[in-house]
Protein backbone atom coordinates (compact mmCIF):
# COMPACT_ATOMS: atom_id res chain seq x y z
CA UNK A 1 0.00 0.00 0.00
CA UNK A 2 1.09 3.55 -0.58
CA UNK A 3 0.64 6.53 1.29
CA UNK A 4 -0.59 9.62 0.36
CA UNK A 5 -0.86 12.94 3.02
CA UNK A 6 -3.90 14.34 3.32
CA UNK A 7 -3.27 17.97 3.95
CA UNK A 8 -2.82 20.97 2.36
CA UNK A 9 -0.56 21.91 4.95
CA UNK A 10 3.25 22.51 3.74
CA UNK A 11 4.96 22.08 7.32
CA UNK A 12 2.94 18.71 7.62
CA UNK A 13 3.87 17.68 3.70
CA UNK A 14 7.55 18.84 4.21
CA UNK A 15 7.53 16.52 7.42
CA UNK A 16 5.89 13.77 6.33
CA UNK A 17 7.81 13.74 3.23
CA UNK A 18 11.13 13.35 5.51
CA UNK A 19 10.47 9.78 6.75
CA UNK A 20 10.23 8.95 3.03
CA UNK A 21 7.08 6.59 2.96
CA UNK A 22 4.62 9.38 1.44
CA UNK A 23 3.88 8.70 -2.16
CA UNK A 24 1.77 11.38 -2.92
CA UNK A 25 -0.77 14.58 -1.82
CA UNK A 26 -4.54 14.93 -2.04
CA UNK A 27 -6.08 18.16 -1.12
CA UNK A 28 -9.57 19.45 -1.54
CA UNK A 29 -11.13 23.55 -0.48
CA UNK A 30 -11.74 22.61 2.49
CA UNK A 31 -8.42 21.95 3.21
CA UNK A 32 -7.24 24.75 2.02
CA UNK A 33 -9.29 27.04 3.54
CA UNK A 34 -8.42 25.48 6.72
CA UNK A 35 -4.73 26.80 6.41
CA UNK A 36 -6.37 30.39 5.58
CA UNK A 37 -6.15 29.99 1.61
CA UNK A 38 -6.63 32.80 -0.93
CA UNK A 39 -7.51 32.20 -4.38
CA UNK A 40 -4.92 34.05 -5.98
CA UNK A 41 -2.08 32.04 -3.88
CA UNK A 42 -4.03 28.78 -5.08
CA UNK A 43 -1.70 28.09 -7.77
CA UNK A 44 1.60 28.64 -6.14
CA UNK A 45 0.40 26.53 -3.69
CA UNK A 46 0.27 23.38 -5.49
CA UNK A 47 3.34 24.09 -6.86
CA UNK A 48 5.14 23.97 -4.09
CA UNK A 49 3.57 21.16 -2.57
CA UNK A 50 4.76 19.03 -6.18
CA UNK A 51 8.39 20.47 -5.30
CA UNK A 52 8.33 19.58 -1.47
CA UNK A 53 7.24 15.60 -2.46
CA UNK A 54 8.95 15.24 -6.05
CA UNK A 55 7.79 14.76 -9.62
CA UNK A 56 7.06 11.27 -9.29
CA UNK A 57 4.23 11.79 -6.59
CA UNK A 58 0.60 13.11 -7.52
CA UNK A 59 -0.67 15.76 -6.05
CA UNK A 60 -4.62 16.09 -6.34
CA UNK A 61 -5.72 19.33 -6.70
CA UNK A 62 -9.42 20.10 -6.91
CA UNK A 63 -11.94 21.79 -8.87
CA UNK A 64 -15.10 23.53 -7.58
CA UNK A 65 -16.63 24.12 -10.73
CA UNK A 66 -19.87 22.21 -11.34
CA UNK A 67 -20.26 22.21 -15.26
CA UNK A 68 -18.70 19.95 -17.14
CA UNK A 69 -16.66 22.57 -20.09
CA UNK A 70 -15.66 24.96 -16.78
CA UNK A 71 -14.36 21.82 -14.83
CA UNK A 72 -11.97 20.99 -17.93
CA UNK A 73 -10.92 24.38 -18.84
CA UNK A 74 -10.25 24.12 -14.64
CA UNK A 75 -8.61 20.64 -15.29
CA UNK A 76 -5.97 22.44 -17.91
CA UNK A 77 -4.96 24.82 -15.34
CA UNK A 78 -4.43 23.07 -12.63
CA UNK A 79 -2.56 20.04 -14.90
CA UNK A 80 -0.35 23.51 -16.36
CA UNK A 81 0.83 23.66 -12.43
CA UNK A 82 3.14 21.09 -12.19
CA UNK A 83 3.69 17.44 -14.64
CA UNK A 84 2.62 15.72 -11.35
CA UNK A 85 -0.60 17.45 -10.64
CA UNK A 86 -4.24 15.06 -10.87
CA UNK A 87 -7.31 16.77 -11.09
CA UNK A 88 -9.95 15.92 -8.21
CA UNK A 89 -12.91 15.74 -9.61
CA UNK A 90 -16.63 15.00 -7.86
CA UNK A 91 -18.32 11.84 -8.87
CA UNK A 92 -21.09 13.40 -10.59
CA UNK A 93 -22.65 13.69 -14.68
CA UNK A 94 -20.63 16.63 -15.27
CA UNK A 95 -17.51 15.01 -13.24
CA UNK A 96 -17.83 12.33 -15.56
CA UNK A 97 -18.40 13.99 -18.78
CA UNK A 98 -15.13 16.04 -17.88
CA UNK A 99 -13.31 13.48 -16.61
CA UNK A 100 -13.61 11.90 -20.38
CA UNK A 101 -12.49 15.26 -21.77
CA UNK A 102 -9.54 15.16 -19.75
CA UNK A 103 -8.53 11.71 -20.25
CA UNK A 104 -8.63 12.23 -24.00
CA UNK A 105 -6.19 15.28 -23.27
CA UNK A 106 -3.71 13.04 -21.30
CA UNK A 107 -4.83 14.77 -18.22
CA UNK A 108 -5.14 12.08 -14.93
CA UNK A 109 -8.25 12.26 -12.81
CA UNK A 110 -8.66 11.09 -9.32
CA UNK A 111 -12.69 10.96 -9.10
CA UNK A 112 -13.75 11.60 -5.42
CA UNK A 113 -16.53 11.35 -3.70
CA UNK A 114 -17.39 8.20 -4.40
CA UNK A 115 -19.08 6.27 -1.84
CA UNK A 116 -21.33 2.92 -4.30
CA UNK A 117 -19.65 0.28 -6.81
CA UNK A 118 -21.77 1.87 -9.73
CA UNK A 119 -20.12 5.37 -8.54
CA UNK A 120 -17.08 3.84 -8.78
CA UNK A 121 -17.57 1.50 -12.25
CA UNK A 122 -18.68 4.84 -14.10
CA UNK A 123 -15.68 6.59 -12.80
CA UNK A 124 -13.61 3.80 -14.30
CA UNK A 125 -15.09 3.79 -17.61
CA UNK A 126 -15.11 7.37 -17.97
CA UNK A 127 -11.27 7.32 -17.87
CA UNK A 128 -10.53 8.00 -13.98
CA UNK A 129 -6.81 7.30 -12.59
CA UNK A 130 -7.62 7.50 -9.04
CA UNK A 131 -10.91 6.72 -7.93
CA UNK A 132 -11.11 7.63 -3.92
CA UNK A 133 -14.03 5.12 -2.23
CA UNK A 134 -14.60 7.58 1.60
CA UNK A 135 -14.63 5.49 4.19
CA UNK A 136 -15.31 8.06 7.46
CA UNK A 137 -18.10 9.54 5.91
CA UNK A 138 -20.14 6.45 5.72
CA UNK A 139 -19.28 5.44 9.20
CA UNK A 140 -21.17 9.25 9.94
CA UNK A 141 -24.58 8.12 9.27
CA UNK A 142 -24.00 4.36 10.59
CA UNK A 143 -23.18 2.57 7.59
CA UNK A 144 -20.00 0.32 6.99
CA UNK A 145 -17.59 2.34 4.94
CA UNK A 146 -14.90 -0.32 4.82
CA UNK A 147 -17.78 -3.17 3.90
CA UNK A 148 -18.32 -0.20 1.20
CA UNK A 149 -14.27 0.35 -0.08
CA UNK A 150 -13.94 -4.01 -0.60
CA UNK A 151 -17.45 -4.04 -2.76
CA UNK A 152 -15.39 -1.25 -4.97
CA UNK A 153 -11.89 -2.97 -4.75
CA UNK A 154 -13.97 -6.27 -5.61
CA UNK A 155 -15.53 -4.58 -8.39
CA UNK A 156 -13.09 -2.78 -10.15
CA UNK A 157 -10.69 -5.81 -9.88
CA UNK A 158 -12.87 -7.62 -11.97
CA UNK A 159 -12.41 -5.60 -15.10
CA UNK A 160 -9.86 -4.29 -17.13
CA UNK A 161 -10.05 -0.16 -17.81
CA UNK A 162 -6.32 0.33 -18.77
CA UNK A 163 -7.93 1.45 -22.42
CA UNK A 164 -10.00 4.40 -20.68
CA UNK A 165 -7.10 5.68 -18.54
CA UNK A 166 -4.54 8.08 -19.47
CA UNK A 167 -1.47 6.13 -21.06
CA UNK A 168 -3.43 2.78 -20.09
CA UNK A 169 -2.23 3.15 -16.32
CA UNK A 170 -3.87 0.78 -14.18
CA UNK A 171 -6.95 2.36 -11.76
CA UNK A 172 -5.85 3.04 -8.48
CA UNK A 173 -8.00 2.56 -5.46
CA UNK A 174 -7.23 5.55 -2.90
CA UNK A 175 -8.81 4.53 0.65
CA UNK A 176 -10.41 8.17 1.52
CA UNK A 177 -11.85 9.96 4.60
CA UNK A 178 -9.93 7.81 6.69
CA UNK A 179 -10.00 8.39 10.41
CA UNK A 180 -8.00 5.95 12.25
CA UNK A 181 -4.95 4.03 12.14
CA UNK A 182 -7.53 0.87 11.92
CA UNK A 183 -9.06 1.91 8.93
CA UNK A 184 -5.42 2.09 7.45
CA UNK A 185 -4.90 -1.36 8.35
CA UNK A 186 -8.07 -2.92 7.10
CA UNK A 187 -8.19 -0.78 3.71
CA UNK A 188 -4.80 -2.56 3.75
CA UNK A 189 -6.26 -5.99 4.08
CA UNK A 190 -8.71 -5.32 1.38
CA UNK A 191 -6.58 -4.58 -1.67
CA UNK A 192 -6.44 -1.07 -1.64
CA UNK A 193 -3.99 0.51 -3.79
CA UNK A 194 -3.28 3.64 -1.54
CA UNK A 195 -4.71 5.28 1.65
CA UNK A 196 -5.00 8.96 1.93
CA UNK A 197 -4.29 9.63 5.65
CA UNK A 198 -4.64 13.00 7.55
CA UNK A 199 -1.11 14.10 9.42
CA UNK A 200 -2.73 13.32 12.54
CA UNK A 201 -3.54 9.62 11.49
CA UNK A 202 -0.27 9.25 10.12
CA UNK A 203 1.37 9.71 13.27
CA UNK A 204 -0.94 7.47 15.01
CA UNK A 205 0.44 5.03 12.32
CA UNK A 206 3.95 4.71 14.03
CA UNK A 207 2.82 4.85 17.62
CA UNK A 208 2.08 1.49 20.35
CA UNK A 209 1.97 1.49 23.66
CA UNK A 210 4.52 -1.76 23.34
CA UNK A 211 6.94 0.34 21.22
CA UNK A 212 7.03 2.94 24.01
CA UNK A 213 7.39 0.51 26.60
CA UNK A 214 9.98 -1.03 25.19
CA UNK A 215 12.22 2.29 24.29
CA UNK A 216 11.38 3.15 27.85
CA UNK A 217 12.79 -0.09 29.21
CA UNK A 218 15.77 -0.36 26.76
CA UNK A 219 16.74 3.58 27.82
CA UNK A 220 16.76 2.34 31.69
CA UNK A 221 18.94 -0.29 31.42
CA UNK A 222 21.50 1.48 29.14
CA UNK A 223 21.20 4.30 31.56
CA UNK A 224 22.28 1.30 34.08
CA UNK A 225 25.17 0.58 32.04
CA UNK A 226 26.50 3.76 32.17
CA UNK A 227 26.51 3.92 35.34
CA UNK A 228 28.06 0.66 35.96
Amino acid sequence: MKFFLDTADLAEIEEAASWGALAGVTTNPSLYARIGGKLEDFPAHIKRICDIVGPECPVSAESVAMERDAIVADGVELAAIAPNVVVKIPTMVEGLAATHELAARGIPVNMTLCFTVPQALLAARAGARYISPFIGRFDDISDDGLNQLANVIDAIGNYDFSANTVNGEKIEIIAASIRSANHVTQAALLGADIATVPFGVLKKMVQHPLTDRGLEAFLKDWEKVQNA
